[in-house]
């Protein structure tokens, strides 16, 4: 039986395709695919995306995807040699990863920026609060010391102003990419193609236009949010979807 890489190379070949050809077709690129049929594995990312790039391979030269990814599965099961990239998705146990920490930090920020803003905001409004009770008592003071010699000091309310309101304009429709892990993407706004690179885990982009249309090579690593709606994942780890989004 051939191996798993050769079993791609002689389907591909059948198809008299080359690996910029297929690269082109499926928008995963053909060093990977290269690196699929010499088995090198350890030379593409995590396993959670070589799985996707070798079930997106695999149906598009008719091959059975999730029985090429069961035989990877048993490849690296028994090589026991971690990829590169495996590292940094270690269990639970191995402790939180330096995004977490990061994004701890960020978080704490925050907080303490609101925090000082509202209370800014309470000491302004309660120093103009007290200055406003205090003016208009001293404004309706009528002397009681000679009732008789002077006139009672009455105030006149002004005449009320109006002020023609400016409309607010319209939020620019928006769309808002969050990687939660490392994934490709490849992403167009209204025809034009804005994005098409590997988005590294903890990095946010965001799109402003009429209709996205964008091809995610990791679905269960990427957050979407579309006119301020959390839309969330597009799909399972690994997983190859094609999406569009009017704004």
């Amino acid at each position: 039986m051939p191996s798993l890489g050769d079993e791609f190379r002689a389907a591909r070949e059948a198809r008299h395709l080359s690996l910029s050809d297929v690269s082109k077709q499926i928008h995963v690129r053909s060093v990977y695919l290269q690196n699929i049929e010499d088995e090198s594995w350890g030379a593409i990312a995590a396993p959670v995306y070589v799985r996707g790039f070798i079930r997106t391979y695999a149906r598009f030269l008719g091959l059975d995807g999730e029985d090429a990814v069961r035989r990877y599965n048993k490849v690296i099961g028994d090589s026991g040699v971690p990829t590169p990239m495996a590292l940094s998705y270690a269990p639970a146990s191995a402790g939180p990863s330096i995004w977490v920490w990061l994004a701890g930090i960020a978080a704490l920020i925050l907080v303490a920026f609101v925090g000082y803003s509202y209370y800014q905001f309470e000491a302004e409004g309660g120093a103009q609060k007290t200055e406003q009770p205090r003016a208009l008592a001293e404004a309706t003071i009528v002397p009681t010391l000679a009732p008789t010699l002077a006139p009672a000091i009455v105030t006149k309310p002004a005449p009320p102003v109006h002020v023609q309101a400016t409309p607010t304009p319209a939020p620019e429709h928006a769309l808002v990419l969050r990687a939660r892990q490392d994934s490709w993407i490849e992403l167009s706004v209204d025809g034009q193609q804005q994005l098409s690179q590997m988005l590294p885990a903890g990095t946010d982009k965001t799109f402003h236009g009429k209709m996205v249309s964008m091809r995610v090579g990791n679905a269960g690593g990427v957050d979407v949010v579309v006119d301020g709606k959390d839309i969330g994942i597009l799909g399972a780890p690994g997983d190859v979807v094609d999406r569009t989004f009017n704004l």
